[in-house]
């Protein structure tokens, strides 16, 4: 399969400014691998129109979302999100560096964070490795990333299912006793373990596994 014959990556754009999501909607629509879906205004509508879309079959496979908003904050609206689907991965775009920030989105469970001083070519860089179950900072709060961890909570930011994907990886259980055991699709599993390994920053699927029993999972 060449390039333009691949599914391309279906965005949802999040943010309280029109002209913001107008700016972002052309920009990403000029990609050919790329399809805005969908936008909304705050993050209460966010969670109603993308928890109806991913209802149809028709989810997203990355949310833009700005993280301060009135209403409900993009923070707040990733953790609802993702309590509809784990599978669903969110991109923090935000004009704040601060390691408070950083931290919150991290433990909320996105995939990305980007500043909106930053070039335009990080938000796409940032979709990309989303969709690719990676993990993606700005290059301005990169630096911040061991504060930003330090204060984790001890679910180390992880989501309840990723946890449990952790704790067989840790056991030594295959990609296809993960689906079984958890009764969603190998092609599932596996993007559970790629994102986990970009969240974490480790390499291997091994590291994943040496992670998980240093953190004590494989005893969950």
């Amino acid at each position: 399969m060449n390039e333009h014959d691949r599914p391309r990556i279906r965005v949802f754009i999040v943010d309280d400014h029109a002209v913001v999501r107008r700016g972002l909607h052309a920009f990403l629509a000029s990609e050919p691998d790329i399809e805005v879906i969908g936008e909304a205004s705050d993050g209460r509508d966010a969670v109603r129109d993308v928890s109806r879309m991913i209802a149809d079959g028709n989810q997203p496979d990355v949310v833009l979302m700005d993280l301060l908003m009135p209403g409900l904050d993009g923070g707040s609206a990733t953790v609802e999100l993702r309590r509809v689907s784990d599978t669903l991965r969110v991109v923090i775009m935000t004009s704040s560096g601060e390691v408070e920030h950083l931290r919150a989105a991290l433990q909320a469970g996105v995939a990305g964070y980007v500043l909106k001083e930053s070039r335009v070519e990080n938000v796409v860089t940032a979709v990309r490795a989303a969709s690719a179950g990676q993990l993606y900072l700005d290059p301005a709060v990169s630096p911040k990333l061991p504060e930003a961890v330090t204060h984790v909570s001890p679910d180390y930011g992880l989501t309840t299912r990723e946890r449990e994907v952790v704790s067989l990886v840790a056991r030594g259980r295959s990609t296809r006793d993960i689906a079984g055991d958890l009764f969603i699709s190998e092609r599932t599993a596996r993007t559970h373990v790629s994102h986990l390994l970009g969240k974490l920053g480790l390499e291997s699927r091994i590291q994943l596994a040496l992670w998980g029993r240093e953190h004590r999972f494989d005893r969950d």
